[in-house]
């Protein structure tokens, strides 16, 4: 009877613990059933279930017969009479064991049970957590690459060396703990004794020496691992094998690989031996030769036959380093070209590169996120998470935009609003997005917004016929749609405007199982008592793009920011980038503290903000790492051909990885073994102000004519500086439209002339004393001055510097756009609007494109109050319309035309 309730409290215990789990999987499953990659989920829980009964299996039944046999051939008790306390204490145990023999082997085999148990469950679920190396594994594709030491090819480090290594932890860890617990029993059952001195059954001996053998071997087989682990050494000057690892270490581990065969056999061999002589001989010479071969000799080879003529010697290497960190971080086909930065633009030059000119960014992102949560936020729940950069064809010319998606954030709803209902039911979407160019400004320092307001109204051929966002950056958890009540639409005067999703997004709740597996998975009775869900509701949940990817390929890794793009038929999609990416590449320096050596911008996702449907299209089909993924679900992947067109016009080369490259780059550009061991040609990413702060200057997108091209391009660049000095001395372009994407330029300044650097450009505009004056007024006056990004612009072969000013008063979160500053050669200047400050540099005096305002004194009095109740007339029609930012620009209109009429009245 008690051994049944052992065995109930056990079934008892593995159901609380699993239940949750299972009910996850369920729901998981219910979930890729609905985003169509059943596949997906199906055989990737297949290799995770399989490698954890596997690995369990292997661990529990290894470990049990080690122990089955272990007390089978235990002796009988025998009661020891030695004064040793071990003896005494275990002949207590002993007469104990022979009083309650039955009881105490039964609490022990349940201890020894559990022992196995709980680490052959450990080992389980740690192989079960390797799956995606083990995917990669058996799915694995050629590099078309070699190493150039040992002649593999890349595809065995990346796809195979990882499993090894991995096996080789886990069997020396299932030895050890083996031989470990193996131990213990044999000292338990008094087959190992402390009597004067230690003694053992002749089984013992021929049990350990076999476990201790098989670890030896293992430790032979690490040492041939260790081999190939030095193409990720970093003994020398660079990272990979050097001189000493290949003239050194290599022989030494070959030796010592050799040498640990030999132990192990020897205590193979000692099993028909007697007593230890040789397998003591054997581990002895095994760690003297680890320490005099393994460790000291390599060093002294590094120390006096290295170092004294290091760059002769590791010359080869150093450029094999180079090569292999240029393959793996896709720097190989850089195009190099000069840029001789002339200063020779005339006026004729700024009008034939207008569409340079006309999409130079002067909204930076961070205050106009800021402006957009102020003018367009409608509602305090509703939120501009971040801004973005794209370019479209709009009204026939092609302008580069900002824009920003207005989603709904239920953590900002009222306190007394956040009832459950309000945020599942009722509030479960976003609406609609706010663009402007990147270049125009209203007269009150305000974005000239093409597309606004709720619903979404725009001045241009761009327009929006699907507005809702259910899928986005910020969405919560899960939302129910189609239920008995109604979704919070957008708000429309003194009313709301409600609606219910149309949409094919979402887990049907169509039947009593459903409905509690997801109060469970979400920890809510409501979900199921609920009266307002019906059997054609759906439940949406991952609805954080972010979460979404990462649950359907948690094998790729994304880029952080995601951008909305408004297709040529009005709906709304997020684009993301995909990149594969490994530290296993041979010869290739790991980034930052990242540990990774190797990455590819493989893939660009397409998530639909309305239903939900994701698609990973393949940009990169020449990687072979995505090609395992590839072969692994052949369904999840499409060709980018197969991608709609309109979307194809908005890939953009993404941010994170131009940011790696041009790191890694501005250290390896330099292929000339000698240069780069000095470090004699090292570049920086320059810094510049932003806000009133010095930071590193981002990567930023600019459409623009390269030099050499017929026409403009949505190009990410960067400058370089010198690494200790702030003059530019380079430049980087990605390209990003389609026929041209990736394609990857750097443009070289003489070397022989100044080029002003960010910091340069930035010391001289605090230098001039007519803009400082300016910037210490607006200071005084208790506005917060804002700069921001400074651009270099290239133009023909000169270059343009462009920063623009925001002012934001200190009670306001509302930047203002109020100077543009334009630096070229040795002229600087300060103007209201960029066409004032190109015309100021190029012509000499600043002429304004806005109309003149008549003069003052022609206006007479019944001019001005006609002209304050047309303002005042066409501010209630704004209003009215939920047009707020032209409700604000007709009210300071009418405040300057009462000030004027006063003046007049005076």
């Amino acid at each position: 009877m008690g051994k049944i309730k052992w065995l109930f409290a056990l079934i008892v215990l593995l159901f609380i613990t699993f239940a949750g789990k299972i009910v996850d999987l369920y729901t998981e499953w219910l979930w890729f059933k609905e985003v169509g990659f059943t596949s997906v989920f199906v055989k990737t829980l297949f290799l995770q279930i399989a490698l954890g009964i596997g690995g369990g299996l292997i661990f529990f039944l290894f470990l049990g017969a080690n122990i089955l046999l272990a007390r089978h051939f235990a002796p009988k008790y025998t009661i020891y009479s030695d004064d040793d306390v071990v003896s005494k204490l275990r002949a207590y145990f002993q007469m104990a064991a022979q009083k309650y023999r039955t009881t105490v082997n039964f609490y022990f085999n349940l201890i020894l049970f559990t022992v196995i148990f709980l680490f052959s469950l450990g080992a389980g679920l740690d192989m079960s957590g390797r799956w995606n190396d083990v995917l990669r594994f058996l799915n694995q594709v050629s590099f078309k690459s070699v190493d150039p030491i040992f002649n593999r090819d890349i595809g065995f480090y990346v796809f195979t060396l990882p499993i090894y290594q991995y096996l080789r932890s886990w069997a020396l860890f299932l030895l050890v703990m083996t031989t470990l617990v193996s131990v213990f029993v044999h000292l338990f059952d008094g087959a190992i004794r402390f009597r004067r001195g230690l003694s053992f059954a002749p089984y013992v001996k021929a049990h350990l020496s076999s476990l201790v053998g098989l670890i030896f071997l293992v430790i032979a087989f690490s040492y041939r691992l260790n081999m190939f682990e030095l193409m990720y050494s970093s003994r020398g000057v660079i990272y990979g094998a050097g001189y000493s690892d290949i003239h050194a270490q290599l022989p030494a581990l070959k030796i010592l690989t050799f040498i640990a065969v030999g132990c192990g056999a020897l205590l193979l061999i000692n099993i028909y031996l007697r007593g230890f002589a040789f397998p003591i001989a054997g581990v002895s010479i095994l760690i003297i030769s680890s320490i005099l071969v393994g460790d000291i000799y390599p060093s002294i080879v590094q120390q006096y036959q290295v170092s004294p003529n290091e760059i002769e010697k590791e010359k080869p290497y150093i450029k094999l380093s180079i090569k292999g960190t240029r393959e793996a971080y896709g720097l190989t086909n850089i195009k190099e070209r000069e840029f001789p930065a002339n200063e020779n633009l005339t006026i004729q030059d700024i009008a034939k590169n207008e569409a340079t000119i006309n999409n130079i960014r002067l909204w930076d992102w961070r205050p106009l996120n800021k402006t957009y949560n102020q003018i367009q936020g409608i509602r305090p729940y509703y939120k501009f998470n971040d801004v973005d950069v794209d370019r479209y064809y709009i009204d026939g010319k092609y302008r580069e935009v900002t824009l920003s998606a207005r989603e709904l954030s239920s953590d900002q709803l009222p306190e007394g609003a956040r009832t459950w209902i309000n945020e599942h039911i009722v509030y479960t979407h976003g609406y609609g997005v706010a663009l402007n160019t990147v270049s125009e400004v209203t007269p009150d320092g305000l974005p000239r917004l093409l597309i606004k307001d709720i619903p979404p109204v725009s001045s241009v051929d761009l327009k929006i016929t699907r507005p809702e966002i259910y899928y986005g950056e910020i969405a919560s958890d899960y939302v129910i749609t189609k239920t008995e009540t109604q979704e919070f639409d957008y708000p429309r005067g003194d009313a709301n405007k409600y609606t219910t999703y149309q949409g094919k997004g979402g887990v049907p709740l169509d039947s009593f199982l459903t409905r509690v597996a997801f109060a469970l998975k979400f920890s809510s009775l409501k979900l199921f008592l609920s009266d307002t869900i019906t059997e054609k509701s759906r439940i949406l949940f991952n609805r954080p793009i972010q979460n979404r990817v990462n649950t359907i390929a948690p094998f790729l890794s994304y880029d952080s920011d995601p951008y909305i793009v408004i297709s040529k038929d009005g709906k709304l999609y997020w684009m993301m980038d995909g990149y594969s990416l490994t530290d296993m590449y041979p010869y290739s320096k790991p980034f930052g503290g990242s540990g990774y050596n190797y990455i590819r911008n493989s893939v660009k996702v397409v998530i639909d903000a309305y239903n939900g449907d994701t698609n990973f299209y393949i940009i990169d089909k020449n990687d072979p790492i995505l090609g395992a993924y590839k072969k692994a679900f052949p369904k999840l992947f499409k060709s980018f051909d197969a991608m709609p067109s309109d979307l194809k016009n908005h890939i953009r080369y993404p941010e994170d990885l131009f940011r790696i490259q041009t790191r890694m780059y501005a250290l390896y550009h330099m292929k000339d073994p000698q240069v780069f061991y000095n470090k004699e040609d090292l570049w920086n990413i320059p810094n510049e102000i932003y806000g009133q702060s010095q930071q590193e200057i981002e990567p930023y997108y600019v459409t623009m004519k390269l030099p050499e091209e017929k026409q403009a391009e949505f190009i990410l660049m960067t400058p370089f500086t010198p690494s200790t000095k702030n003059n530019m001395i380079a430049w980087m372009a990605a390209k990003s439209d389609p026929d041209n994407y990736a394609q990857l330029l750097v443009y070289k300044f003489p070397k022989q002339k100044l080029i002003y650097g960010p910091m340069q450009i930035e010391a001289r505009i605090d230098q001039d004393s007519e803009i400082s004056k300016q910037l210490t007024l607006w200071s005084q006056k208790g506005s917060q001055v804002i700069r921001g990004n400074l651009l270099v612009i290239p133009i023909e072969q000169s270059l343009l510097y462009v920063e623009p000013l925001y002012l934001q008063a200190e009670q306001s979160e509302l930047p203002e756009l109020k100077r543009v500053t334009v630096i070229y050669g040795s002229k600087i200047v300060m103007e209201q609007t960029l066409e004032e400050a190109l015309q100021k540099v190029f012509v000499g005096a600043a002429s304004s494109t806005a109309p003149a305002k008549p003069s003052e004194e022609k206006v007479s009095v019944s001019d001005l109050i006609k002209q304050a109740s047309d303002y005042f007339n066409k501010a209630l029609e704004y209003q009215k319309q939920g047009d707020w930012s032209g409700y604000g620009e007709q009210i300071k209109n009418l405040e300057d035309t009462l000030k004027s009429l006063k003046e007049k009245a005076e």
